[in-house]
């Protein structure tokens, strides 16, 4: 469970990284970038589906009472899933979804956050078990739970394009 982004080897030898990995461990992270304020609302589920989508989308609303909040989506299935349609018309005043263009993420502001989180935290990195990067994941973004400056230049990235 290690991303190895630079490695320092012998001159001439492939270098060989020995890794046990167990299969079909996973979670689903759910993440959105307020670009103002850097603040990021997170959550982990053990799929990623409707059910999990929706219960991300409910937190996302209680993290912001009172305000509309825009969120921009890929265009993963469970996004655009016929239970969801219903849900989405009753807090439409709150909430409204934007939709990327396929295979554009990096359009996409929670991707800087994603792509800084794992430059961070599991580059060069080994760790064990799932659970151990999931524990990073947690300490990674409480960092992001107050107004902070590097959301807003990781989100200034996407909205200045």
């Amino acid at each position: 469970m290690a991303t190895v982004s630079y490695m320092w080897s012998e001159k001439g030898k492939q270098p060989k990284i020995n890794q046990k990995q167990r299969k079909r461990e996973r979670k689903t992270l759910f993440g959105c970038i307020e670009p103002e304020t850097g603040i990021v609302v997170a959550d982990k589920a053990d799929k990623g589906n409707t059910a999990s989508f929706f219960s991300f989308l409910l937190l996302v609303t209680k993290a912001y009472p009172g305000r509309k909040v825009l969120m921009v989506l890929d265009n993963v299935p469970y996004h655009h899933a016929k239970r969801l349609k219903p849900i989405l018309e009753r807090y439409k005043h709150r909430m409204e979804l934007l939709y990327l263009p396929p295979y554009s993420p990096d359009l996409n502001p929670i991707e800087r956050v994603w792509w800084y989180m794992r430059k961070k935290i599991t580059h060069n990195r080994y760790v064990q078990t799932l659970d151990e990067r999931l524990k990073n994941f947690d300490r990674f973004i409480r960092d992001f739970q107050v107004e902070n400056e590097t959301g807003k230049n990781l989100a200034k990235l996407i909205v200045n394009i």
